[in-house]
C-alpha cells in the first residue's frame, strides 16, 4: 500500500460514510487487537496531528483499523513533531506523532495543562539522505562532510561541492530540507552537526516531505534528508546517499536501521497517548491497542522498519501503562 502523505493541514482518514459525532463518543469497549470486547460496534473520533514521517504510518494503522471498526472516524495532521506537540499539548488532539522524545518545554506545557501522556515506540527509521537521480558524484558522505554541507557556518559560504570534497566538481549546492518544527530536523541536526537546531540557513525548509522530494528531483545538483520510507516511495527519482561513519558507506535499509550499522541515523519513531482520552474514549483504547498488537502488519502495508523483538516488548510494556 502506498501511503500519501499530506501537508500542514489536518487530512481526514476514513472508511465509509457515516455520520458521527464531533465529541469521541464511544458503544463499546474494545479487546486487544481493537475490537469491540463485547460484539458491539466501536464508534468515535481520534484526532491526531504532529511528525510528517510517522504520519502515514499512523495513516495505515488508521485504514487498517477502520476497515474493521467502520463507525470511527480518524484524522490524521502533519504539522510537524513540534507542530503536533503543540496541539497535543493544548489538548487539540489525543494522539501524537513523533520522529524524536517529547523535549522538556513540552513535557512542561503539557503539565501547565493538566495533560498526562505515554510515549510508545512503533517503528524505526532510517532517515535518508537523497540526491538527485541524475547525479553521479553523490554516492556516499562522511559525518564529517555532512557537517560541512549542513553546519550553521557553512550559511552563506559553503555553496560549491567542491568545498565539501575537492573531488566533486564546483557546481552550486542547492539544499531542501525539515522545517524548525520538524523532529527530523531536531534529530539531524543533532547527530551531524552536534547541537539540536544547529543548521545553515540557507536552504529550502518544509514540513511537507512532498516539497523536498519535488526540489531535489528538480536539480541534478540538490541534496535534502528525510525518512526512509518516503526516500523508498519516491526512489525512481532519487538516490540515498550512503554516510560513513569511520566503519564504510553503508546504505539506509531495514536491516542497516535494525542492527545499528547505519550510524548516526537510525532512529526510532514514536506516538503519544493522552491518558484521560485513553480512559475515556473507547475508540481511541481500540485504536492504540490494535496499532501495537498489529506493528508488523502495519509496518509492513506502510513500508516502514518493524519493531524488532526487544522493542516489540517494550511496546507492549508502553501500552499496559496506560492502563
Amino acid at each position: 500500500m502506498k501511503i500519501q502523505r499530506f501537508g500542514a493541514s489536518a487530512a481526514f482518514v476514513m472508511v465509509g460514510a457515516l455520520a458521527l459525532s464531533a465529541c469521541g463518543g464511544q458503544e463499546a469497549s474494545s479487546g486487544s487487537d481493537g475490537s469491540a470486547s463485547s460484539g458491539a460496534a466501536l464508534s468515535g473520533t481520534i484526532s491526531s496531528d504532529g511528525s510528517s514521517t510517522v504520519g502515514p504510518l499512523t495513516e495505515a494503522a488508521a485504514e487498517l483499523f477502520m476497515t474493521e471498526n467502520t463507525g470511527v472516524q480518524v484524522t490524521v495532521g502533519t504539522s510537524g513533531t513540534g507542530g503536533g506537540f503543540k496541539k497535543f499539548c493544548e489538548g487539540q488532539t489525543q494522539l501524537s506523532n513523533a520522529s524524536r522524545p517529547i523535549k522538556d518545554e513540552e513535557k512542561a506545557a503539557c503539565a501547565a495543562k493538566g495533560i498526562e501522556y505515554q510515549e510508545i515506540i512503533v517503528a524505526n527509521d532510517a532517515l535518508t539522505v537523497v540526491a538527485n537521480k541524475e547525479n553521479a558524484f553523490l554516492k556516499c558522505l562522511t559525518v564529517e562532510e555532512l557537517k560541512t554541507l549542513w553546519a550553521p557556518a557553512g550559511t552563506g559560504k559553503v555553496t560549491k561541492w567542491n568545498q565539501v570534497n575537492p573531488a566533486f566538481p564546483a557546481e552550486n549546492i542547492k539544499l531542501y530540507g525539515p522545517g524548525t518544527d520538524s523532529g527530523t530536523f531536531d534529530f539531524f541536526t543533532a547527530e551531524i552537526n552536534g547541537e539540536e537546531g544547529a543548521s545553515r540557513t540557507d536552504y529550502e525548509p518544509s514540513e511537507d516531505d512532498n516539497v523536498i522530494v519535488q526540489g531535489v528531483s528538480g536539480d541534478k545538483n540538490a541534496s535534502g534528508y528525510f525518512g526512509f520510507t518516503y526516500y523508498e516511495e519516491n526512489s525512481d527519482t532519487l538516490t540515498a546517499v550512503q554516510v560513513d561513519n569511520g566503519k564504510g558507506c553503508v546504505s539506509p535499509s531495514a536491516e542497516t536501521a535494525r542492527d545499528g550499522s547505519y550510524a548516526p541515523l537510525s532512529r526510532p519513531l514514536y506516538i503519544y497517548i493522552d491518558k484521560k482520552a485513553f480512559a475515556s474514549n473507547a475508540a481511541l483504547k481500540g485504536f492504540v491497542n490494535f496499532f501495537v498488537e498489529n506493528d508488523a502488519k502495519i509496518a509492513e502495508a506502510a513500508k516502514y522498519i518493524a519493531l524488532n523483538d526487544e522493542q516489540k516488548k517494550k511496546a507492549q510494556d508502553e501500552l499496559a501503562a496506560l492502563g
